[in-house]
């Protein structure tokens, strides 16, 4: 029997978000893998770090709220010495950054990173910082690293292009999700249309409540779910109040288990600038619920026009409600596009065809033994 590849995951876990939601179902189905021994090295307490311990994974806080730069870089340089780790898996940025410096002198060390996304602006001062970490990241990524895996062939494209990253080191593998088990839909009158994730700009969760106003004025019995916390909170508020939505359009806050209010769902709407492939997505289709969504980024590789839902080219209110509209009016649609999302998640973004594919990434990079 070949000797267990040893691979530690670094991961910021200050959110549990679509990273965050990624990399715990990825371990998830990689400790079904018995070639496989896995590590994490977290650099905030919360959710992320208490899932993992549940899986059992062995989890390392370097919590970056007590530690320096400095003491991170140093404790996790010990760590991954120590622990016979031969691939160290990071996601984003800093730990893209933390990784090489704490791996570049040991010979043998593998590095892999998982892109989720593309950065997104930022302003005033934190502008220039946040450039000069993304043009960091660019450089140890593209020279140090054996691999970079991108959850999207959009994002695969961006980077090439716009980034410059070299063809080669680029592998799309699409993000899974847990396929939970089939439900029959809810059978009274009201008809929901929800979304979740953070509350920040390039959500655009303001255009959902436009496109909520634009459909309350039209037609009665529809409510309009948010789940999620962020800095736009009350902006949110605002235009709720503003345009007399309080009674159909919900803030439902953070929620930790997702799976209910995916139940409750009868068309799920995403109104994203950008999206990598966004985890909301591949959530709600798992449970059945067809998608609305802008077209960006990686979803048109997940939601097919007047299949698994629609795609709407431009921002326009009028029109993304006019989509929204064909499904609550003609349930037959609604129905086919319900069979038709769970099935495509269950065909291509299980948990389990995700974990198999980077498995093979694992064991292709052990097997060329390059040092990056």
């Amino acid at each position: 029997m070949n000797p267990k590849i040893s691979v530690c995951h670094i991961v910021s876990g200050d959110l549990w978000a679509g990273a965050e939601v990624m990399c715990y179902n990825l371990l998830k189905g990689l400790k079904e893998h018995e070639n496989l021994s896995l590590a994490a090295i977290v650099l905030n307490e919360g959710q992320l770090a208490f899932s993992l311990r549940e899986l059992g994974i062995p989890v390392t806080v370097l919590a970056e709220t007590d530690l320096s730069i400095g003491n991170i870089y140093r404790k996790m340089k010990r760590f991954i010495d120590s622990s016979g780790i031969q691939i160290v898996h990071s996601h984003r940025y800093k730990e893209n950054i933390l990784s090489y410096f704490a791996t570049r002198n040991r010979k043998g060390i593998i590095r892999i990173s998982t892109q989720h996304g593309m950065p997104e602006l930022v302003k005033g001062m934190k502008s220039l910082r946040s450039r000069m970490i993304s043009a960091l990241n660019s450089i140890v990524l593209c020279r140090y690293f054996y691999r970079i895996v991108v959850v999207s062939r959009d994002i695969g494209g961006l980077l090439e292009k716009e980034f410059g990253f070299p063809n080669e080191k680029i592998i799309v593998i699409h993000n899974g999700v847990n396929i939970p088990p089939a439900h029959s839909k809810k059978k009274d009158d009201l008809f929901v249309i929800g979304s979740a994730g953070r509350l920040v700009p390039v959500k655009d969760y303001p255009l959902m409540v436009e496109v909520a106003r634009e459909i309350c004025k039209k037609i009665h019995g529809v409510r309009f779910e948010l789940a999620g916390e962020g800095p736009e909170k009350k902006i949110l508020e605002g235009l709720i109040e503003k345009y007399g939505l309080k009674d159909s359009f919900r803030l439902r806050g953070f929620l930790p288990d997702l799976s209910e209010f995916y139940r409750e769902l009868d068309l799920y709407l995403n109104t994203s600038r950008h999206e990598g492939l966004p985890m909301s997505i591949l959530e709600a289709m798992a449970h059945g619920v067809p998608v609305v969504a802008t077209d960006v980024g990686g979803v048109r590789e997940i939601v097919t026009e007047g299949i698994e839902g629609s795609l709407v080219q431009d921002r326009d209110p009028a029109k993304i409600a006019a989509k929204c509209i064909r499904f609550i009016q003609n349930r037959d649609v609604l129905i086919r596009a319900s069979t038709a999302a769970r099935g495509k998640i269950e065909e291509q973004y299980s948990i389990g065809r995700m974990a198999q594919a980077y498995d093979e990434l694992y064991r292709n990079a052990i097997g060329v033994g390059n040092n990056y």
